[in-house]
């Protein structure tokens, strides 16, 4: 069961199921331009969505005491944690230098910029 939106004809009689080009189709469709077909078959249910976000959040609300949410968010930080990709010794010393290079040059460059700001409003003011 296909939709006339569902496949396009390549000219030689076959037919090529047709793709979302991104943001601009949904766009499109969203906007409800039924003068222009460009092939999308974007749809959006915003209702819906919203209902069962509301009705999620209700769910979590009741579930359980707090200290067992507490103890759920806790495990699923700590299952996060293993998979992020911790940098090893030298890069961290590579980006720890990079950072205080970078953190000195802007107090130097502060600071000489404060110097002439004060410079020039003595000279200025007298």
């Amino acid at each position: 069961m296909t939709d006339e939106r569902d496949t396009r004809d390549d000219g030689d009689g076959t037919a090529a199921a047709s793709r979302p080009s991104g943001k601009r189709s949904a766009r499109r469709a969203r906007a409800g331009s039924s003068s222009t077909d460009n092939g999308s078959v974007a749809t959006i249910d915003r209702p819906a969505r919203k209902a069962a976000k509301t009705s999620d959040r209700a769910e979590r609300n009741k579930s359980g005491n707090p200290i067992k949410r507490l103890i759920k968010f806790l495990r699923e930080v700590i299952a996060e944690l293993r998979k992020v990709i911790w940098p090893n010794r030298k890069q961290m010393v590579t980006y720890t230098s990079v950072v205080l290079v970078f953190v000195v040059f802007m107090v130097a460059f502060i600071a000489g910029l404060d110097v002439a700001f004060v410079k020039g409003v003595d000279w200025l003011f007298g």
